[in-house]
């Protein structure tokens, strides 16, 4: 009897491992696919791209807002019921879309149901993979596959949503999240929550509010900075204000002995701090190439949807070796050292792509600089968020996800903003070289905050994750 339950488990932890990765893909996909049906979608619904651009904004910006209340509220209702939860929001919402007859159900299905499914579905594949695989090591070949598919959500986003829409219909594409979605369903009926939920625990409710404007305001402004520079500066003014007065009413409720939505011993936590501060960059990093990069191959190189997906697919292969070897790269390598070594190829990656495809003609010279750049964010990714989950008790894992998960967003925004703003700022020579080279020196940031980090970190996880 208990071999047969010991057989059991390494069984149940694949089938949960594999549920949390896939979601993890199909909020990556749902992130990066809707680039490449811009044009099928606005003639279907007889709107404009304009308008198609708003429902991706939106998306963004429901997931911003909603991401750290949707992992506080793990604590109060459990991991495994917000994760359902969000799953089935989620694919109603997609059904939704695929149905949708005009932009305003398209919004409400995409942007809003599906960005409301991702803020709760999202925090718990974090906390459940850090309490369900105790170790440094097992924890970061968890992550790894993870950050794995992850990636090749985001990566290869374009591709398979190009495909689709090409061989199908853009319908069919947000069919094709739904099926995802049931089988991640089915996958997840056995997982083990290993914590109770507490439901007599407090909601901060005027805080999540509070945040929640803040860090849509910070989204908006990120997002407007490639059309009107003041209003982009006036946003991001009003969402520090706001986030300002949000820390405010923490520490007011901390000092009253209440529960805030965020603790501020977050914030406390030195090696966390550059944690964030290096998943911020590489987000930025990926998202920031991947738009660079996808746009030039289209507008300059005049390729189609499915053949800049094909030249993607150098990126997301350097993404998979090294994400999937990362409990073999832990074991060997601390993750500051990890980190370090992920910043520098992407840097190396960025400039060997600049140089290449300003001096050959053929597809093939951006490969090997994709390749590159995948490399150094599968090395990176994993350990940049096993460091953050590790440093924070059982009872603070929902409130590191979900800052966690925004910080990383803010990323991907920030990423998408800059390039953008670069590449329509006048630069006709050198714009896209330009973009990339900004990329870089931003690299040298992320480099520089993981050569910050103390050189042993972990051991918080160590003493109070629990076997």
């Amino acid at each position: 009897m208990v071999e047969t339950v010991e057989r059991r488990r390494p069984t149940g932890k694949r089938r949960a491992l594999a549920a949390l990765a896939l979601a993890q893909f199909i909020c990556s996909f749902a992130g990066s696919n809707m680039n490449v049906m811009i044009n099928d979608i606005s003639e279907d619904l007889d709107t404009t791209v304009q308008g198609v651009q708003v429902a991706i904004t939106v998306f963004l910006l429901v997931m911003a807002a909603l991401m750290i209340p949707g992992g506080k509220l793990t604590d109060r209702y459990g991991r495994k019921r917000c994760f359902l939860t969000g799953l089935v929001v989620y694919a109603i919402g997609a059904l939704l879309s695929a149905a949708s007859p005009g932009l305003g159900v398209l919004i409400l299905g995409n942007s809003i149901l599906e960005g409301v499914g991702t803020a709760l579905l999202i925090p718990p594949v974090y906390i459940l993979t850090t309490l369900l695989y105790p170790d440094v090591t097992s924890r970061a070949r968890a992550f790894g596959v993870i950050m794995a598919l992850g990636g090749v959500g985001a990566a290869a986003g374009p591709l398979i949503g190009g495909l689709i829409t090409t061989g199908i219909s853009w319908r069919a594409a947000f069919v094709f999240q739904a099926l995802v979605i049931a089988v991640i369903v089915m996958l997840s009926r056995r997982i083990d929550d290993p914590l109770p939920p507490d439901p007599a625990r407090s909601f901060d409710t005027a805080g999540a509010v509070l945040s929640a404007t803040g860090l849509v305001l910070v989204v908006m402004g990120i997002l407007a900075a490639d059309n009107n520079i003041w209003l982009t500066i006036a946003l991001l003014a009003l969402g520090v204000l706001v986030l300002w007065w949000f820390f405010r009413a923490v520490r007011a409720k901390e000092a009253s002995g209440e529960e805030p939505l965020l603790s501020l011993s977050l914030f406390r936590n030195r090696t966390s701090n550059l944690g964030l501060v290096t998943q911020n960059v590489q987000w930025l990093m990926l998202l920031g190439a991947s738009f660079t990069v996808a746009a030039y191959l289209q507008v300059v190189r005049h390729y189609d949807a499915i053949q800049t997906g094909v030249i993607f697919t150098a990126a997301t292969l350097g993404l998979l070796i090294t994400s999937l070897s990362a409990e073999r790269l832990a074991k060997r390598r601390s993750q500051r050292t990890l980190i370090m070594a992920g910043f520098a190829v992407c840097i190396v990656g960025i400039v060997v792509l600049v140089v290449l495809a300003a001096g050959f003609s053929t597809a093939w010279a951006f490969v090997p600089g994709l390749l590159l750049i995948g490399l150094g964010l599968g090395i990176m990714l994993t350990p940049s968020v096993n460091l953050v989950q590790s440093n924070f008790p059982e009872e603070q894992q929902g409130e590191i996800s979900g800052l966690s998960r925004s910080v990383s967003n803010l990323g991907s925004s920030f990423g998408t903003a800059i390039a953008g703003t670069i590449l329509v700022s006048g630069l006709t020579t050198g714009a896209y070289a330009a973009a990339m080279i900004v990329l870089a020196v931003i690299g040298l940031g992320g480099l520089t905050a993981a050569a910050l980090l103390p050189r042993e970190p972990g051991a918080v996880s160590r003493q109070s994750t629990p076997p």
